[in-house]
């Protein structure tokens, strides 16, 4: 007959330690490597993202592949690397991208955009852009919200540098009503 062999306190409180060191190592890799919670600060991204949503970021999907066009991504921002901006993909490297009273043209083939926001109270955005190539290692970027947009027209964002790039915005989970998988 085998003896019961009595638990100390000590037993329990490594085992209890191993289990905590674990579980944070894990969700470390987890959000260094594979998702990252984001919430949606501002308005530029209106009407696809809302001020406070809540999303999944994928950050694995982007060391297998680039960034694709229409892929909505989270960035640091150029200037300030501790600021993280989020945008739509427009246009890759070797791409030419322009814009001409607010119509963008990638590859000189105007771009069905029906996700940016045309009933702004400040009117439809006419902005112009010149023409440009996006160079190797980069991408062009722009917000939903034209007109309330830091984006790849400015000099402060300019061409986003792939290493700069975060992850794929995947999925909205908050607030619940508008829970849904992004494009």
């Amino acid at each position: 007959m085998a003896s019961k062999q009595k638990t100390t306190w000590q037993d329990t409180v490594s085992d209890w330690l191993v289990s905590i060191i674990v579980a944070v190592a894990l969700a470390f890799c987890i959000r260094t490597f594979i998702v990252e919670p984001y919430m949606v600060e501002g308005s530029s991204m209106y009407p696809t993202l809302v001020n406070h949503e809540r999303l999944l970021v994928n950050k694995f999907t982007y060391f297998v592949n680039d960034p694709q066009k229409g892929e909505i991504i989270v960035f640091r921002y150029p200037k300030d690397e501790s600021r993280d901006f989020i945008k739509r993909v427009i246009a890759t490297a070797g791409d030419t991208v322009e814009m001409r009273n607010g119509k963008v043209l990638v590859n000189g083939t105007e771009i069905e955009e029906n996700y940016v926001w045309k009933e702004d109270p400040k009117g439809p955005n006419m902005s112009d852009y010149r023409k440009s190539v996006v160079p190797d290692g980069h991408i062009f970027v722009l917000g939903d919200n034209r007109n309330n947009s830091e984006d790849s027209r400015f000099a402060d964002v300019g061409f986003v540098p792939l290493d700069l790039v975060k992850g794929k915005a995947s999925m909205a989970f908050w607030p619940v009503d508008r829970w849904r998988m992004l494009p």
